[in-house]
């Protein structure tokens, strides 16, 4: 009995120091806990600290601009375009035509709305390239002009249309465009291979659209066969020769060229050119067709 009553006082005398142990712990754990708390804030502070200085550091000044720009084409590149301008942020100037994409509808069929649609949200700038995408071959007689349409009712046959009939052509573009996006273009043209002659650059001035070439330097040579015009030469050769001022010659997908140039070029040749202090901006920017 004497040995009973002894543990009992024993388990007495335990059981207020084990609770004291648990309630440390428990007190020591709560402490961890908290300080984990504060250390994640810490870093979340620090990290927003961070960010906040890189937002608010200024820009450096750019040493030149470039004026991107893009015709429409297979449309087999058309989101990768998209993707690599919007993830650098650039503004760049489109070109439209209604060409056969590689999705067996035209560029400028209503599928193609969305895409429109999201390249004006992002501000980029966008002119007429002809609704049937038509090389000039000549100047024709009584103030025409000599064209083969490549795609339309007319592809691969010369035509000889009036001023009223090409002007037309550009405003097609325009009308559609509305339709798709709810927008009308940029007073811009390109002609269809870059071939013009005073006739029909006074022919789209009527029209109310300033054409607009590309530079010497600027063009990316995506249309020319990869066989003899590898990527790796024609990026080296841009980024050489490239310039502040130049605009940039790109298409949104060529159907002849085996090895594509925009998935090997387009992002090295942006980082390439951002690296060398290049900003871009779209032709509304440019001292030529600014308003």
């Amino acid at each position: 009995m004497m040995r009973a009553a002894a543990l009992t006082m024993l388990a007495l005398a335990v059981a207020p120091a084990v609770r004291a142990d648990d309630s440390a712990r428990s007190v020591n754990n709560s402490a961890r806990d908290v300080n984990a708390a504060a250390r994640a804030a810490n870093a979340e502070a620090r990290q927003l600290k961070t960010l906040a200085g890189h937002a608010a550091a200024p820009r450096a000044a750019c040493k030149g601009t470039i004026y991107l720009t893009f015709d429409t084409g297979s449309q087999s590149q058309a989101e990768l375009i998209a993707d690599t301008l919007n993830r650098h942020q650039i503004k760049a100037t489109f070109f439209l035509a209604n060409e056969k994409t590689v999705r067996g509808d035209y560029s400028l069929d209503p599928s193609w709305s969305a895409y429109w649609k999201a390249r004006v949200a992002e501000g980029h700038a966008v002119g007429t390239h002809t609704w049937d995408h038509a090389v000039f071959l000549r100047d024709g007689a009584d103030g025409k002009v000599v064209l083969k349409p490549g795609f339309g009712p007319q592809a691969g046959k010369q035509v000889n249309w009036t001023p009223q009939q090409y002007c037309e052509q550009m405003q097609r573009v325009d009308q559609r465009f509305v339709e798709l996006t709810g927008k009308h273009l940029d007073p811009f043209w390109r002609a269809p291979a870059g071939h013009t002659s005073p006739r029909l650059l006074e022919i789209g001035k009527s029209c109310g659209y300033a054409h607009v070439g590309w530079s010497p330097a600027g063009f990316s040579g995506d249309e020319l066969p990869s066989e003899k015009y590898p990527n790796t030469v024609l990026l080296q050769k841009s980024l050489r020769d490239l310039r502040g001022g130049d605009i940039v010659l790109i298409h949104m997908g060529i159907w002849s060229r085996k090895d594509a140039w925009a998935p090997a070029n387009l992002e090295p040749l942006i980082s390439g050119l951002e690296q060398k202090g290049m900003c871009f901006a779209t032709l509304r920017a440019h001292p030529d067709y600014k308003k």
